[in-house]
């Protein structure tokens, strides 16, 4: 796998260090591993260095999006995929894995704890429910793959990104025909899309649509557990989702 990736990754400038692919290496493993006995991922496993690990750090090449020491929230982190390898390959940064599923969050532990990654913290929580606490606005970023429409996206991830930081959404092809009602949502929760990103992806359509944080999300937002997916913002018109 870690050489394919590299090959991947040399075409956008990224390189990794031993260390990094060490530990890539190793969570590649513990994924297959734990694979076999709870449901992670049906990537079939030649296909993984693209579309997860490549997936993964290809944004790296953007350097604006991740500055040196930022704190990155991945929410609905599920098999870790952005999160983790973004934590192996840079380890400044500080990553918090958010997931509302237990199993998942106990594999997430074990690679943390395997790999002994110290800038790496599993959280077990619904996204509504965490962003309305302490980790309400606290990050420099806060990202989320293959997780919900933009609109419900943003809902779920603007909430906890301070200002001036940056939610990023991994997205495929659907991400044109959703970008309308996510620029709608982000404007609600204090934020504006900045431009599409197409990865360097031959033959595929994988994409990372940024939102910059502007101004501060209203107490309202997140909506309580179920409210986005069932009534994304978007699609519905609030009056009390003016942010002026």
């Amino acid at each position: 796998m870690i050489e394919d990736l590299k090959l991947i990754l040399k075409n956008a400038d990224i390189t990794l260090d031993d260390s990094a692919c060490r530990r890539l290496e190793a969570y590649h493993a513990l994924l297959l591993q734990w694979n076999g006995r709870m449901d992670l991922t049906n990537v079939p496993e030649n296909e993984m260095a693209l579309r997860h690990y490549g997936d993964s750090l290809l944004p790296l090449a953007q350097a604006q999006w991740f500055p040196q020491g930022a704190s990155l929230i991945d929410v609905g982190s599920g098999a870790g995929f952005p999160g983790l390898p973004l934590a192996i390959a840079r380890p400044d940064l500080r990553v918090t894995l958010l997931d509302s599923q237990r199993k998942r969050c106990d594999f997430l532990r074990a690679v943390t704890e395997e790999l002994a990654l110290g800038n790496v913290t599993v959280l077990h929580a619904r996204a509504e429910d965490a962003a309305r606490g302490d980790l309400r606005e606290r990050f420099d970023l806060a990202v989320a793959r293959a997780v919900a429409p933009l609109n419900v996206l943003c809902e779920y991830l603007l909430p906890f990104v301070r200002l001036g930081g940056r939610a990023l959404c991994w997205k495929g092809p659907a991400v044109t025909e959703e970008l309308k009602s996510g620029e709608k949502a982000a404007h609600i929760l204090g934020a504006k899309a900045e431009p599409l990103l197409r990865l360097p992806i031959a033959g595929r359509e994988h994409y990372v649509q940024p939102f910059v944080k502007l101004k501060k999300t209203l107490r309202p937002y997140p909506r309580k557990s179920g409210t986005p997916a069932k009534e994304p913002l978007g699609q519905i018109g609030e009056a009390s989702g003016n942010t002026k």
